[in-house]
């Protein structure tokens, strides 16, 4: 006999959850179980069958926990079919308990990449829901109109909730909508656009402060519609704006590179670092310029025949606004000094731009950036290689090297000898100064400090050669 389980909601996993336990301790077949829930057309040939009652004496089903976690978020897909894959894994892990880290398995796969969208959908509600103002009975009230393409409302209440919990809001979707008057949260019947407001005064004050925020550094228009699909445009007061803001972000690229290609004895490169620093003191690319003082940018004649690049500033750096003023930078320019290089004639900057650290006390402790951070930085720090042109980048340390060559660089290996950066560029790897500052062995520190101002000073007689070899 077929047994045709019923559920109160599409998202319903405790009752999908109940009645596949009973089904499994019965031995039923994964083609012995027809699912659907309340509401939708049966199943033909499913018969109102009650479930297997309970053994007796109870037995346990062994159930992985990433199986529930799995069931979990699947459950909340559009796809029909997502009860009987779940039940399907449920009995095959009965008799195989490491099937469930099997990614090479397709039905793995595919329930796997149900949880994907299903997380994905989540995300995108929270970030694209915009609340619009109305008048009731009781005052103020706030309400959104939402699309989501999965069963994902009930399980994102709680995010709204937590984060709006002094306001009066509504989120109406065409399946399902929410409402939270400040104490309690109901569920009622689905809604259309047509019952969400169009727009209200708010909106003119959101498109201005968006407009200013804006960061046109790295638009990227592809990986943009990826994050934000154009379905959800129009519930949006501020795509009205990506349009033009877009046309203008790359018009400012273009100029800012056209005027770095001019020859700099015109100062035209000098005019382009300006506007490129000028442009970076409001970045916002990454979260790091919230705990930071400032955009610590890079300094230095933009003609400059060799480019040190760092890792991030650091505490001194943050609050003076200059790179390599602090303790780091005192042992560099003791160390340039007996290479033979003048720091005034190098372009000095680093490849995160904002401080990164972790407060104890009244202290800023250093943390390295993340490779997020420094991809986040990227744009600029090319930017500035772009109109510098520096014959020669030397590379500071382990983030600096692979910000520069695409990937992690072992600095033990490459060290001290002439390498090709990832746009092709000469480059030079050595040490970050700071590493010499962290040895605790007096005589390792010092043999470390020599080999630094030896790599320096081979660094220098390279470009020098070079420069005598092309004149």
């Amino acid at each position: 006999m077929t047994h045709q389980i019923t559920l109160d909601e599409p998202d319903d996993f405790d009752g999908w959850r109940q009645a596949a336990r009973a089904l499994a301790l019965a031995r039923v077949a994964p083609d012995g179980a027809v699912w659907r829930v309340a509401g939708d057309a049966g199943d033909l040939f499913g018969a109102d069958a009650p479930l297997p009652p309970p053994s007796d004496p109870p037995v346990n089903l062994r159930v992985p926990r990433a199986f529930l976690d799995l069931a979990r978020s699947a459950i909340q897909h559009s796809d029909p079919s997502r009860f009987a894959r779940l039940y399907a894994l449920l009995i095959r892990l009965q008799r195989q308990p490491g099937a469930i880290e099997d990614r090479a398995d397709p039905s793995l796969r595919q329930l796997e990449d149900m949880a994907k969208a299903v997380r994905r959908d989540i995300h995108k509600m929270r970030a694209f829901v915009r609340f619009r103002t109305v008048m009731d009975q009781d005052g103020e009230r706030f309400v959104a109109w939402f699309e989501p393409q999965h069963h994902i409302v009930r399980h994102n209440a709680r995010f709204f909730v937590d984060r709006f919990a002094a306001m009066r809001w509504s989120i109406l979707t065409p399946a399902l909508s929410i409402h939270w008057d400040g104490s309690t949260l109901v569920e009622g019947p689905g809604a259309t656009r047509a019952d969400a407001p169009a727009d209200d005064p708010v909106e003119a004050i959101w498109k201005t402060y968006y407009g200013a925020i804006f960061n046109p550094a790295r638009v990227k228009i592809g990986a943009m519609l990826k994050e934000m699909p154009r379905k959800y445009w129009h519930n949006m007061a501020e795509t009205a704006l990506i349009g033009q803001l877009i046309a203008g972000a790359h018009q400012r690229e273009s100029r800012m590179i056209d005027t770095a290609a001019q020859p700099s004895p015109s100062g035209n490169a000098a005019g382009a670092i300006a506007a490129l620093r000028e442009e970076a003191a409001s970045c916002r690319r990454c979260p790091l310029w919230q705990p930071a003082r400032q955009t610590v940018f890079g300094e230095g004649p933009p003609d400059a025949d060799i480019m040190l690049v760092g890792e991030q500033p650091g505490d001194q750096e943050d609050l003076a606004g200059h790179p390599f003023v602090g303790p780091a930078g005192q042992v560099l320019d003791a160390a340039l000094a007996q290479a033979g290089l003048d720091r005034a004639r190098l372009y000095v900057t680093n490849a995160v731009k904002h401080f990164k650290f972790e407060p104890r006390g009244k202290r800023r402790i250093h943390q390295s950036p993340v490779t997020d951070e420094i991809r986040a930085c990227q744009w600029w720090l090319d930017q500035e290689r772009a109109i510098v042109r520096p014959r020669l980048t030397i590379a500071l340390g382990a983030t600096a090297a692979r910000a520069l060559a695409g990937k992690a660089v072992t600095i033990g290996r490459e060290r001290g000898r002439p390498v090709q950066f990832a746009d092709g560029g000469a480059g030079w790897i050595t040490v970050h100064p700071s590493y010499l500052l962290r040895l605790p062995d007096p005589e390792l520190a010092e043999r470390e400090r020599r080999r630094f101002v030896e790599e320096l000073a081979a660094a220098r007689a390279w470009v020098e050669a070079g420069a005598g070899a092309s004149g």
